[in-house]
């Protein structure tokens, strides 16, 4: 049964929209703490590159799934949904409001409605085809995905492992695509829920996207990678940004070439995450991060919750 007293704030958009700007400034406004869903803010060797808040943030509001785990820990939207709705439980025994941001649309998903139940995976058939993933590289994944799961992989982001891996597991174990798996029935939270979700126009966005890697650029997002090249096949690491550095250290491109691919690959990630979330009807949209706007939207809700 859900309890009309205890909202959870989802704030989502694309990278480089300002989420986490608004989520910091509703979370000082109810007094309350962030729960973080992106699936690369989590890892406390990755920071540069994943646009984490300021440490000064940091030790101001209190961040759930910000540096919890480590690149080698099997971290995934399953795991994220458990941890979360552990953590909206503990905000909510101090605040009636809890706040959650990020642009991992599965992660948001699974917050929100829960995931399907997958039969496990043996771990010999993971660690084999992690080992295979690790020896051939994204292309031969995204060729075996193709091959056993093509309607899986019609729909997918087929430039990130997780999820690439996951569905070849999934076959691998079943002989089943993933999909059939997913039937897309919510499970009920004990929260009341508001989506909030950012929208810019795509030159703005454009820009400010081209303004956060020259920021990254300078904060030392290429040392950053450099350091973690010995990592570079774990799935954690396969991501915009730590790939391109990696074509850059094996001469593939220029140092600004491997800019100008961190750009246009993270302007085709914040596409796809519209995509994603402009399929969910929920969401509420604001054309700016709007402080106003999104205040607005949360006194509409809680006083409708009142009412």
């Amino acid at each position: 049964m859900k309890n009309p007293s205890k909202l959870a704030i989802v704030i989502v958009g694309p990278t480089a929209s300002g989420k986490s700007d608004l989520a910091i400034l509703l979370a000082r406004y109810f007094q309350t703490s962030i729960i973080s869903a992106d699936s690369r803010q989590c890892y406390r060797e990755l920071n540069t590159g994943t646009a984490k808040p300021p440490a000064s943030v940091l030790a101001e509001i209190k961040h759930y799934f910000i540096n919890s785990h480590s690149i080698h820990d099997n971290v995934n939207a399953a795991l994220f949904e458990k941890l979360a709705l552990g953590y909206a439980d503990e905000i909510f025994q101090q605040a009636p409001v809890a706040i959650v941001c990020g642009g991992t649309g599965l992660y948001v998903k699974a917050f929100c409605e829960g995931l399907d139940q997958i039969p496990p995976v043996p771990s010999d058939v993971r660690e084999r085809l992690r080992h295979m993933y690790a020896t051939y590289g994204l292309s031969w994944l995204q060729e075996e995905v193709r091959k056993k799961d093509p309607a899986f992989y019609r729909q997918a982001d087929v430039r990130n492992p997780h999820r690439l891996l996951r569905a070849l597991e999934v076959w691998e174990a079943t002989g089943q695509s993933i999909l059939n798996f997913q039937q897309q029935i919510p499970h009920p939270r004990s929260f009341q829920i508001l989506k909030i979700g950012i929208q810019l126009p795509r030159k703005e966005l454009h820009q400010r996207i081209a303004m956060r890697v020259k920021q990254m650029v300078e904060a030392g997002l290429f040392e950053e990678a450099a350091s973690l090249r010995a990592f570079r096949s774990h799935p954690a690491l396969q991501t915009v940004g730590y790939s391109e550095v990696f074509d850059w250290l094996e001469g593939k491109y220029s140092r600004e070439e491997a800019i100008q691919q961190i750009i246009f690959h993270t302007r085709q990630y914040a596409r796809r995450q519209l995509t994603w979330f402009r399929r969910d009807l929920a969401i509420q949209w604001i054309d700016a991060p709007d402080p106003d706007k999104a205040l607005q939207l949360v006194k509409m809700k809680l006083s409708d919750l009142e009412s």
